[in-house]
């Protein structure tokens, strides 16, 4: 006879809460509710669920299910409504709603400035709106860029600043693949941003800091300052010390962070959960051998709280840091009131505090990692570790890092597979050698903060700090150019990553339960997958596309044909490891495109004209000269770059083409005569910078 088995949703009722939060975001997101009506759902329901307490006992019973999808509306149409809250072009204050392009702004400075390559950046909250010589209160924030002039701005965090510049809608590049920033800035209710020179703004000389702010800043600029005393910025050492404690990346050695991903390692660069992670044990550990606390399970609690949000609030308090402390928070909380099986609760607890806070924290890809990787420890690190029994304290220790590592990895693979479309085939053997020395690093520089008043000292642990972080380097760069070590070009979307995750919590199931319906289960969901993954590599092996892309300055020009590609463009981009990273690969990945091809079939060069199949392209750009022996052709778009030095009728007269696209090397001010040119003729053209990049299917 089996035991009784309690279902993971009586275990953990805050699960079915979560989901149902989740499902009202969702649903607010994609589908906008007007607020009346969320309202008057919210407000029916929950009179309805009361009302509910009122029937027979018997007929509440037999209608047990009607309270249950009761509440699951309650909590969905709440969700439904934080999330229209959550979105400040709702409001009436937001600034949006009133801004005129020749108003004065007041802004307060929100954060210090960060230095870029061309310019500073920073946060700023919009105070008010000041229209001829009247002031109206407002709310919002924005996105500050100051170029460099002098190489310094003397704007603090707290400054108070009037500017008169016309603020943008913040875009997306429009490249396929690439990072959808406009949506991630909307996600922090930001969606305009503003580039000023010296003489765009005037700084008031007020200072409005906020004390709790100014201390976390001050800490991190302190982190920052020991960190740079006492550890070398060769060979990418301070960029890592700094990612490692306090997540600051601006000082990252790119080709070392490219390393770290292609190994399955970067989540040590990213401070998140793992940090306070390590923190959260080593605090345990000194905890259970204090006579007094050890006994004591409030003083203890409490201790490991406070430390865990000192520490966070330390390293500068990040979203994803803080993400973690109301994480572990919860977990600490659940297992000092309840027994340790609570675990699922806890984690319930936390995820519908910070969707309470933030719902949008939903699409953030930390958020979900996260929570995936949790999971998929909580659920699967035990199952794993009894595969072997392993007697010898060494071998032990080193089977219990890696069956966490790998129930991580099982849980959150799909997911990076949709983001990232690599996997790191090493990715156990460089987690086995990195964390454990990621750990000893990160208590290292933490002794290193703690003791940079006695500078000997702190120079011996800095020399300490710096070797191993040279190992750690030294070992990810070896795995990554082992050969194969990352499958790359991996095909995801949302369909079949949602079977995958079918897939992946069957087979768990499967091998959790020992039961055999699991695995026939998993199997066909197994073809399901086989077969939708096999016509989108059909689709993608036929695929044969033109892609003109968003590339500041630049002209870039894709010519695509299944898995092939052939570049035309600027010679510096491809010279350009960053750029290439930043802006071809993505959308390179997304439509799994790696191998360049000089000789693509189906493209023929005859001079100016370039065809592709059956269309035809002329490139006109500054050196592109016409006389009156200039053959004329028959196109089907003109693409001008580089500020050509001709007009569109004699364009037309030459080539008649049917489209004509300005991409992004172009000057704004020349893009703007030339659509009026455009215009003048009733030709259709299509602007690369303000409208995104071209994309053209061709069949």
């Amino acid at each position: 006879m089996h035991p009784y088995r309690i279902p993971i949703w009586k275990q953990a009722p805050l699960i079915r809460i979560v989901l149902s939060m989740i499902i009202g975001i969702v649903i607010q997101f994609y589908l906008p509710v007007p607020v009346k009506i969320i309202l008057s759902f919210l407000l029916l329901s929950f009179i309805l669920f009361l009302l509910f307490y009122y029937l027979p006992i018997q007929v509440r019973f037999k209608f047990q299910f009607a309270q249950s999808a009761l509440l699951i509306i309650i909590v969905s149409s709440f969700a439904m409504l934080l999330t229209w809250n959550n979105d400040w072009r709702n409001k009436s204050e937001w600034f949006g709603k009133k801004y005129n392009s020749n108003d004065v702004l007041l802004l307060k400075i929100e954060e210090p400035l960060t230095e870029k390559k061309r310019a500073f950046t920073t946060i700023a909250s919009v105070k008010a709106i000041i229209k001829s010589g009247k002031r109206i209160n407002v709310k919002g924030k924005l996105n500050l860029i100051f170029r460099k002039e002098n190489n310094k701005i003397n704007i603090r965090y707290g400054n108070l600043i009037l500017i008169r510049k016309t603020i943008q809608p913040i875009k997306n590049s429009g490249n396929p693949g690439a990072f959808d920033n406009k949506r991630y800035q909307a996600f922090q209710q930001i969606y305009h941003q503003v580039y000023l020179n010296e003489k765009d703004f005037v700084d008031l000389k007020i200072n409005e800091s906020n004390i709790f702010k100014h201390v976390i800043y001050s800490l991190k600029e302190h982190t920052l300052g020991v960190l740079k005393k006492y550890i070398s910025a060769k060979d990418g050492l301070l960029g890592i010390s700094e990612a490692l404690l306090i997540g600051y990346k601006n000082d990252l050695d790119k080709d070392i962070v490219s390393a770290y991903s292609k190994t399955g390692v970067v989540h040590i660069i990213a401070i998140s959960g793992l940090h306070l992670g390590l923190i959260y044990m080593l605090l345990l550990w000194i905890l259970q051998r204090m006579p007094v606390i050890k006994r004591n399970k409030i003083i203890k609690a409490f201790i490991l709280i406070i430390c865990l949000w000192v520490f966070s609030l330390m390293t500068g308090a990040s979203a994803s840091v803080l993400r973690s402390a109301v994480m572990f928070s919860c977990i600490i909380t659940g297992e000092t009131i309840k027994r340790k099986s609570s675990i699922s609760n806890s984690l319930a607890a936390s995820a519908f505090i910070l969707l309470c806070y933030n719902p949008y924290f939903l699409w953030d890809v930390g958020f979900q990692l996260s929570y995936f990787a949790i999971i998929g420890i909580v659920w699967l690190q035990k199952p794993i570790l009894h595969l072997f029994d392993f007697k010898k304290y060494l071998p032990l220790k080193i089977w219990e890092m890696a069956a966490i590592t790998l129930a991580a990895q099982v849980i959150t693979f799909p997911v990076c597979i949709y983001y990232f479309h690599q996997f790191p085939n090493y990715f156990l053997l460089s987690n086995l050698i990195a964390v454990p020395l990621s750990t000893i690093i990160l208590f290292a520089e933490i002794l290193l903060i703690a003791l940079s008043s006695f500078n000997l000292l702190a120079s011996y642990i800095g020399k300490f700090t710096e070797q191993l972080i040279s190992i750690m380097n030294e070992w990810i760069l070896f795995i990554s150019k082992l050969p194969f070590s990352i499958t790359e070009n991996i095909y995801a979307d949302l369909q079949t990553t949602i079977i995958l995750y079918t897939i992946v919590i069957l087979l768990s199931m499967a091998f959790v339960k020992k039961n055999k319906l699991y695995f026939k289960w998993t199997l066909l969901f197994i073809i399901l997958f086989t077969a939708t993954h096999t016509i989108a590599a059909f689709k993608l092996n036929h695929q044969k596309k033109i892609i003109v892309y968003n590339i500041p300055h630049y002209r870039a020009i894709d010519f695509i044909r299944g898995n092939e590609y052939y570049f035309h463009g600027d010679h510096y981009l491809q010279q350009s490891p960053d750029l290439n990273r930043f802006y071809l690969t993505p959308t390179r990945n997304s439509i799994c495109v790696n191998k360049a091809n000089n000789k693509i079939s189906g493209l023929r060069n005859n001079n100016l004209i370039l065809s592709f199949y059956n269309t035809k392209i002329v490139i006109v750009d500054s050196t592109t000269q016409f006389n009156s022996d200039t053959v004329s052709y028959n196109t089907d778009i003109a693409i001008l770059s580089n500020n050509p030095k001709i007009n569109i009728n004699t364009l037309t007269q030459k080539f008649h083409p049917h489209c004509i696209i300005f991409d992004s090397s172009n000057s704004l001010w020349k893009i703007e005569k030339l659509k009026k040119e455009c215009e003048a003729l009733n030709l259709p053209c299509f602007s690369i910078v303000e409208q995104g990049a071209f994309v053209l299917n061709i069949h």
